[in-house]
């Protein structure tokens, strides 16, 4: 049987977008119009319909009034107001939950990003790539506070995380929806999107951006943010490795002690069959045997617990411990888990199919 990959163009003909670009703002109102403008240019250019999803982050300027007045003039535009300045991992959160569009484009607020450079991102994801990130290849940053410690933490994201890209810090990517549906955003962890994302199979790119100084107000990075990342960095790599079997990551740990610990018991015992008085003799080597035994045991008894905590957390989501990329039945082809039985629907106009299968198994 010949199968033919039915693409849901039904979001451009139902009045849904198959784009949906989201811009966290937070105290941007001198950027607002000039950014718009540039925004709307280039999704009309694409010849598709779009939606321009704005994430006003606890703004203490006049950033929300100027967006409010833009999305009162333009049907293409969806606001909303956080209820305090929760970051930007949790403003693209919130914007990814509430993009409707089958292709996600992100970028910051402030004109660091050209919006000129839109469709290019569109012509990478159209080439079948999952995730297409932007590469701030002429750093125009200060050497020391911006760009040394900008590729040190990308090199170490990228040996830890295996996904060969130059910048893992800008906003500036485009996604398949079906594969931001699969993530969960904590912390500051938006800059491994990529990671978290190959994590889940997805294919990944790069293309060159331009590094341009942020017209309106000086940036806020710090080099506190730095250290922030190498912390971030030993969940990323957990998440990697060991989610699925803590114990397995535990347990290597605490075998060092464990065995050590072993080694000084049976040296113990020796001197103890030769007639010699442990507490006299070797009795700070005793108390360091005993404290590595139970430095092993509570290691290993933390991975146990991880294990149980493991379980919960995919079985109480109904989370399975695997991601797919698309299904195929009876001809039609849909991306992504089904994870919305309302969205399968809507895509393949038919029950949703794990309920199907469900449904034939009983």
């Amino acid at each position: 049987m010949t199968v033919v990959e039915k693409q849901p163009t039904n979001l451009d003909t139902d009045g849904g977008p198959w784009f949906s670009m989201v811009v966290p703002m937070y105290n941007e109102r001198d950027s607002v119009r000039e950014l718009h403008d540039g925004l709307a240019r280039n999704l009309e250019v694409l010849g598709r319909s779009y939606e321009i999803i704005y994430v006003d982050d606890g703004s203490t300027d006049d950033t929300f009034d100027a967006l409010a007045r833009i999305a009162a003039e333009d049907k293409h535009v969806v606001l909303i107001k956080l209820r305090r300045n929760f970051g930007q991992t949790p403003a693209l959160a919130a914007g990814f939950d509430y993009a409707r569009g089958e292709i996600v484009i992100a970028m910051d607020g402030d004109l660091q990003h050209d919006p000129n450079e839109i469709p290019r991102f569109v012509a990478e994801i159209e080439k079948g790539f999952d995730v297409v990130s932007g590469w701030r290849q002429k750093r125009v940053d200060g050497l020391f506070l911006r760009r040394i410690p900008s590729m040190t933490a990308n090199w170490l994201i990228r040996k830890i995380s295996g996904v060969n890209i130059h910048d893992f810090g800008t906003t500036f990517k485009a996604y398949r929806k079906d594969v931001i549906d699969h993530l969960n955003l904590y912390g500051d962890s938006h800059r491994f999107i990529p990671a978290l994302a190959a994590m889940a199979g997805a294919t990944i790119t790069e293309i060159p951006i331009k590094n341009i100084q942020a017209p309106y107000r000086p940036s806020n990075y710090g080099i506190g943010r730095t250290f922030r990342v190498m912390l971030d960095l030993l969940t990323i790599k957990f998440l990697n490795s060991y989610l699925t079997r803590p114990l397995h990551f535990f347990g290597k740990i605490g075998l060092v002690p464990f065995v050590l610990s072993a080694l000084i018991g049976l040296f113990l015992l020796i001197e103890k069959i030769r007639g010699m008085s442990i507490l006299e003799s070797h009795g700070p080597l005793l108390i360091l045997g005993a404290m590595l035994l139970m430095m092993s045991m509570m290691l290993f008894s933390t991975g146990l617990l991880a294990e149980l905590i493991s379980r919960v957390y995919f079985e109480s989501q109904h989370k399975p411990v695997y991601a797919i990329r698309e299904i195929r039945r009876d001809g039609v082809v849909v991306r992504g888990m089904p994870v919305r039985p309302r969205r399968v629907a809507m895509i393949t106009g038919s029950p949703p199919i794990h309920e199907e299968i469900t449904r034939e198994a009983k």
